[in-house]
């Protein structure tokens, strides 16, 4: 269940998200947050350079595998503005990072970029928990839905 302290964290990653999109990124935005509710690191995407990769979730699980030891790592929060794709919840799992929550799923982002005609990812649209099963998740969160679909939707408006 998502409490208000989420609820906060989540909206931050919305904040990263649009900050993302306002530098010419694709609309995507994360925390790392401590067992004791401290933000240890954020970051937006950065995919607008051609590196695919540069997606916050996999950026803040290096993070986490190069600064936190293995306790820390899995008493850690990632919270994020959309749901994890494969590739970065693979890293999460690698580097042992602990509960997931996210603002909209994979299957929202799905249908909404569907609905404006854009073609599918390249890579295969899986939810988290059959990339690194068992891990706690929580997401889609309904309250931030339509603001995260305006980020998408300004972005391949524009395209």
């Amino acid at each position: 269940m998502v409490n208000d302290s989420d609820l906060r964290h989540l909206r931050r990653c919305v904040e990263l998200a649009r900050e993302a999109l306002e530098a010419g990124d694709e609309p995507f935005g994360s925390l790392l947050v401590g067992a004791d509710g401290t933000v240890l690191a954020e970051d937006r995407n950065r995919v607008s350079g051609g590196d695919h990769t540069r997606h916050p979730e996999f950026e803040l699980a290096r993070w986490a595998a190069e600064h936190l030891p293995a306790g820390e790592r899995a008493a850690a929060t990632v919270f994020t503005s959309g749901e994890h794709c494969p590739m970065c919840a693979a890293a999460h799992g690698w580097v042992g990072l602990g509960r997931i929550v996210y603002a909209s799923s994979t299957e929202q982002l799905t249908e909404w970029l569907a609905a404006l005609g854009v073609p599918p990812s390249p890579v295969r649209a899986l939810p988290i928990g059959e990339i690194v099963p068992g891990l706690p998740v929580e997401g889609p969160v309904p309250e931030l839905a339509d603001e995260v679909h305006a980020l998408h939707r300004r972005l391949h408006e524009k395209h």
